[in-house]
């Protein structure tokens, strides 16, 4: 009798990045917008960079508010609970600023901790930022460690 086949054993996170940061991901330079931006530009603005989250910042402070998912905001208008020309802000996603600690994951922090971030609670992506909050500087997403790992040479 035959054992079913098993996946192969997911190496151990220390051995898989080996001391790599998110600066040696090579992340694109972040692309925020603000609430009064309307979804129509927001999504050209996506589609453009082939960004599949964009940040919502604040016009005055450029403080992080939330950000807006392109695949909900596409399903959003086809059942036509918002329209092109709708703002951001009726479709964003707005981060929680009460009773949650703040991560913060800044060009430094190693990939190990990126890796457990993300597999908390389902989160898809991480803020980059400096190292007081003060400006997005990227996102990086469970694909871009993927893709960091498959790259590097066992």
């Amino acid at each position: 009798m035959s054992q079913p086949p098993t996946s192969p054993p997911r190496k151990s996170l220390a051995s898989r990045y080996r001391g790599a940061t998110i600066e040696d991901l090579d992340l694109a330079p972040a692309l925020s917008i603000t609430p009064e931006s309307s979804v129509g530009n927001a999504l050209g603005l996506s589609y453009d960079r082939d960004f599949s989250q964009l940040t919502v910042i604040s016009a005055k402070t450029r403080s992080l508010l939330g950000y807006l998912d392109v695949e909900k905001i596409k399903k959003m208008l086809q059942e036509g609970t918002i329209s092109e020309s709708d703002q951001v802000s009726k479709a964003m996603n707005r981060f929680r600023t009460k009773g949650r600690v703040y991560k913060v994951i800044t060009p430094d922090t190693p990939l190990e901790e990126l890796d457990e971030f993300l597999s908390e609670d389902g989160r898809e992506f991480a803020v980059v930022t400096d190292d007081r909050r003060r400006f997005v500087l990227g996102v990086a997403t469970r694909q871009d460690l993927e893709n960091f790992a498959t790259r590097r040479p066992d």
